[in-house]
């Protein structure tokens, strides 16, 4: 027997509340709250397995089947760990237009020539305009389906007929639940709807990629449970205006979260990067002081990246610290030192730091190049080449 419930839940951070409230208690967000309805069943839900399963001793458990599908990306099987597991979800977010469904159109394509049956599932374009784009990208596999929807129970239906080994749900913001009464996009459709398919990917076996969409602040919108739900989350970035796009994983239950895939955006969609280190530093101009190139370890591959400094003068006020690719506070923590070792007088100094390249950088060894940048560009003219 199904009861339906009113409560309310920041579109935030999917906090609930029996009543409306103007603050969020837990993310501190004002006039979040929005009331929804949730059917709850008396009797119990579904467990996440949906089938009885049988305790067993974890050495007799067979895994001798293959259990990852290699897309034949490099790139993109490096940052997953080696490919796609069967069974696996997989959240991909990104900027609007940073190229999110054509990466995964083109993943999809691939996977189809391995596999068998794949099914593509847009909720935001029409079947033409899907077909347009796989044209451009040379994507228009055998045993590539195509299914333009965005009510959950038809999509389960043609999986189940379907029975694809690979499902892309391109958003999960756009689909919905009819049982929920709520719009798509919000809270209860985006946790309600990743658990349905996250229930699918696990009893039946088939990988699973939702593609979402990101909030103001970077952060894939919807619940926080939803990165919780998934198996991994990856995070595709770049500057609009360049042609190079950085997929990172963030969590990754098969594999590590330190590797990173570069991808050069052209005409007929993503091209892998094979020596990003020579992007990187293609458009480096010469002679320029403040330059340096740095060597940063990304996963298990070194990358020479570019970084670049500048120091003028205060005349507006408050000296300003504005860092982009590095942590604001490690620049600050640096330029105090030295300050304090150098004698360099940085008080009265507008001081810029830059990643080019949309890379940003963790590891402490490239602390070095951002006090060489700042030096030479303070005391020197001229190239800062090593």
């Amino acid at each position: 027997m199904v009861k339906t419930k009113r409560q309310y839940v920041c579109q935030e951070c999917g906090s609930t509340s029996p009543k409306w409230q103007g603050k969020c208690p837990d993310c501190g967000h004002w006039n979040t709250f929005a009331e929804e309805k949730v059917a709850q069943n008396r009797n119990g839900g579904q467990t996440l397995t949906g089938s009885a399963d049988q305790v067993s001793r974890i050495t007799e458990i067979d895994i001798s089947d293959d259990h990852r599908f290699a897309t034949h990306i490099a790139e993109f099987d490096l940052v997953l760990g080696g490919g796609v597991v069967q069974g696996s979800v997989v959240l991909i977010g990104g900027d609007p237009g940073i190229g999110k469904s054509t990466l995964m159109l083109q993943v999809i394509d691939r996977l189809g020539s391995v596999v068998g049956p794949v099914l593509y599932v847009s909720g935001e374009e029409s079947s033409k305009q899907v077909r347009i784009r796989a044209d451009r990208l040379d994507a228009v596999g055998e045993n590539l389906y195509l299914l333009c929807e965005t009510n959950l129970e038809e999509i389960l239906h043609h999986i189940e007929q379907l029975k694809p080994k690979v499902v892309v749900l391109d958003s999960i913001q756009t689909i919905y639940l009819p049982s929920i009464e709520s719009a798509p996009g919000s809270i209860s459709q985006v946790r309600e709807c990743a658990a349905r398919v996250t229930q699918l990917a696990k009893t039946k076996n088939v990988s699973a990629f939702l593609v979402g969409h990101v909030t103001k602040d970077g952060a894939i919108a919807g619940p926080r449970a939803l990165e919780h739900i998934v198996d991994t989350v990856l995070y595709f970035e770049g500057e609009r205006h360049q042609t190079y796009r950085i997929l990172r994983a963030v969590k990754n239950r098969f594999g590590s979260t330190n590797e990173i895939g570069i991808f050069e955006m052209q005409e007929k969609g993503l091209i892998e990067v094979k020596n990003p280190s020579e992007l990187f530093l293609a458009e480096r101009p010469a002679g320029v002081s403040g330059s340096v190139v740095v060597c940063s370890i990304e996963g298990t591959r070194p990358l020479l990246v570019e970084l670049q400094a500048l120091v003028t003068p205060a005349n507006y006020g408050m000296p300003q610290r504005v860092s982009t690719g590095i942590e604001v506070r490690r620049v600050a923590l640096l330029l105090a030192v030295l300050e304090k070792r150098s004698g360099m007088h940085l008080g009265t100094q507008d001081v810029f730091v830059n990643v080019a390249g949309g890379i940003h950088l963790d590891e402490p060894a490239v602390d070095l190049g951002v006090a060489a940048a700042n030096l030479l560009c303070t005391f020197r003219k001229g190239s800062a080449a090593p």
